[in-house]
């Protein structure tokens, strides 16, 4: 769908239309090329890396779209913004205890991803949660012994997952195994005894406050995580029984993913503190209150309460967490605990961007035809006659009928009365009348009711090189929204509005809900035209948490190529690791296909047509030639890449 723009079109109307200042917290900018660029977080004097270079980059290295960027210096400085600001926030208030950050390695898995932290983090002590034995593994390996890294150990435990546990507190590593069910309370306390190694044991309470956001169930008494308050006094008591209550010093209370509002944060902090003191009281030797995640992300840019934005501040967050637990403990005297939060989103969200071309658009749009010998049916004259009453006092009868002939005509041909080319007609005739109602809208001051939200039906499909469920399966599952733009052609003004289909062979691939500042989303997307001979790039912002660790193999599209980056002081930049995506041989393995006994098969398939005589020697070398060559090529649409 073409739409105007004024001509006074400047990058500051580019910023405002897409929003890159209200999300971007400060990483993303667009340069006066209106090309998007990424900020060097540490260096105020950087003028701006051009996401397009990058592109460049990727394109002479092999690694052409989709591709996945990684960009480090924004991992680094997310956890530097969280370690600080807590820090600044408990000297202010004259908090007495410490605060130490943990990753959760579920948010992103990735080894790229997962040593930054770890390497990073050190001089934070910041450390890692883990929920399985996979992810333990990782963190173990991963980890600086000779630091004051943290591990937490959520999830259900087996013998095999505490022994890990008890060996990394062996080899000087604080690592905690927070008890989520009561089963695992023997296993610790026999492990422990079996190695000779004290166990250091957190519990995890399953907290009543309830939250805002989509990830409010893992909070509230269905709850599938935590324990209860008469199960927690059961721990409480088999430890004493044990002698080893004072082995029990931390309390894990997780509120809630993504929390949208800062009253629901300050009001679970307020529970957590209750479980603790009575914990003290219990006697247990208490040290840590471990608030899980929660810290939200500002997907949308709103700063507000709606589940996808948030409508406070890192320090408000850090401040509020702060003084609720001096408020809550100082009452009963108690001393203050060092402070844990499970901060995944807010650590790599930012960190990551999937970057892909468009491969092509459909437009819903009149073209020319050649008439049809129904040319004069009736149903197609009534059709052209809504011309001569279309008017804006007429507009929604016009409407009206413009789709009372096509349905018509579309029967017809269900019923073979009518040809092709007669209802190719009709369909172009409907489109005429629907973008002359377009245009008589746009000069109405008070668009009827019935035809708000007209133009989203004539908006354009833009296809793009990628898929949906491998890169961005939150916008298919749970309708999440990412900033998604062009990240070049931004000194011009977009001439068409439209929405994204991916190259999977299904019909929810599509993203149809874009970031809106005046309303809860956009149903389409400003865009460019596309011009002969050049590349059109898109980038979608903001997935680096979850989305490669959910992703999945539909169509059997895999993994895309990634690159991560670290941005320099003088402006320039490194890549630092680049990784080729899945070939076809790769994917077919995961599904459980031998790629040798494919090849083979495919080769005996092969000279059996050349003995029947249907090709020859040479055609079935060049059959087989092109058979290997595609199994090792990228899944994805490959083309001549050219800017």
């Amino acid at each position: 769908m073409k739409i105007d723009r004024q001509a006074g079109w400047t990058i500051d109307s580019a910023k405002s239309t897409y929003g890159i200042e209200n999300w971007g917290n400060g990483y993303f900018d667009i340069n006066a090329g209106g090309e998007v660029i990424i900020k060097n977080p540490s260096c105020d004097s950087s003028s701006g890396l051009s996401l397009l270079e990058i592109i460049e980059g990727l394109r002479d290295r092999d690694l052409h779209m989709p591709a996945l960027l990684r960009i480090e210096n924004i991992i680094d400085h997310s956890i530097s913004k969280l370690n600080n600001s807590f820090n600044k926030i408990i000297d202010r208030l004259g908090y007495q205890g410490q605060y130490r950050g943990v990753f959760p390695i579920k948010v992103n898995q990735q080894a790229q991803i997962v040593e930054e932290v770890a390497q990073f983090g050190v001089r934070y002590s910041h450390g890692f949660e883990v929920g399985s034995k996979p992810e333990m593994i990782a963190a173990l390996s991963t980890l600086d012994n000779s630091s004051d890294q943290m591990l937490i150990c959520n999830g259900y435990k087996d013998q095999e997952f505490v022994d890990l546990a008890l060996q990394a507190v062996k080899l000087g590593t604080r690592c905690f195994v927070v008890i989520e069910a009561l089963a695992e309370l023997p296993i610790i306390i026999e492990r422990s005894k079996a190695l000779g190694i004290e166990p250091l044991i957190g519990v995890r309470a399953k907290m009543t406050s309830k939250v805002g956001g989509h990830w409010n169930s893992t909070s509230g008494d269905r709850s599938v995580f935590g324990l209860s308050a008469s199960q927690i006094i059961q721990v409480v008591d088999v430890l004493k029984d044990n002698n080893m209550l004072h082995c029990l010093q931390l309390l894990h209370c997780h509120l809630g993913s993504q929390i949208p509002n800062i009253r629901d944060i300050r009001g679970g902090v307020n529970e957590a503190c209750r479980y603790y003191a009575d914990l003290c009281k219990e006697g247990a030797a208490m040290n840590y209150i471990d608030l899980g995640g929660g810290l939200a992300v500002d997907y949308t840019g709103a700063h507000s309460q709606e589940s996808q934005s948030r409508n406070y501040s890192l320090d408000e967050y850090c401040e509020d967490v702060v003084e609720t637990i001096m408020s809550t403990l100082d009452a009963y005297g108690i001393r203050h605990p060092t402070i844990v939060t499970e901060s995944g989103r807010a650590t790599v969200a930012y960190s990551s961007i999937l970057l892909f071309n468009i491969l092509d658009v459909t437009r819903f749009e009149p073209i020319e035809i050649k008439t049809s010998r129904d040319a004069s049916h009736e149903l197609l004259d009534n059709m052209r006659g809504i011309f001569e009453y279309l008017k804006p006092a007429r507009l929604q009868e016009c409407f009206n009928d413009a789709h009372y002939y096509r349905d018509e005509i579309r029967e017809l041909f269900k019923r073979g009365q009518i040809g092709l080319r007669t209802r190719a007609e009709a369909e172009n005739l409907f489109l005429q009348v629907l973008h002359q109602v377009k245009s008589l809208l746009s000069e109405m001051d008070q668009i009827p009711k019935e035809l708000e939200g007209f133009d989203e039906s004539l908006a354009d499909i833009y296809y793009g090189n990628f898929s949906l469920f491998q890169s961005l399966p939150d916008s298919w599952a749970i309708d999440q929204m990412f900033p998604v733009m062009p990240v070049h052609r931004l000194q011009e003004a977009p001439d068409r509005r439209a929405v994204l289909a991916d190259i999977t062979c299904d019909c929810d691939g599509k993203i149809d809900r874009f970031i809106a500042t005046d309303r809860e989303y956009n149903p389409t997307l400003p865009l460019h035209s596309l011009q002969d001979s050049q590349e059109y790039y898109l980038g979608v912002f903001l997935v680096g948490a979850y989305q490669e660790t959910l992703g999945d193999l539909h169509n059997l599209f895999g993994d895309t190529n990634v690159a991560s980056i670290r941005l320099r002081d003088d402006g320039g930049y490194e890549f630092v690791k680049e990784i080729h995506g899945d070939t076809i041989e790769d994917v077919l393995g995961y599904v459980e296909y031998q790629p040798w006994e494919m090849k083979l098969r495919y080769r005996n398939k092969l000279e059996a047509a050349v003995n029947e005589g249907r090709i020859t020697a040479r055609e079935r070398q060049q059959m087989m030639n092109t058979f290997n060559a595609s199994m090792q090529g990228y899944t994805y649409y490959e083309k001549d890449h050219l800017l």
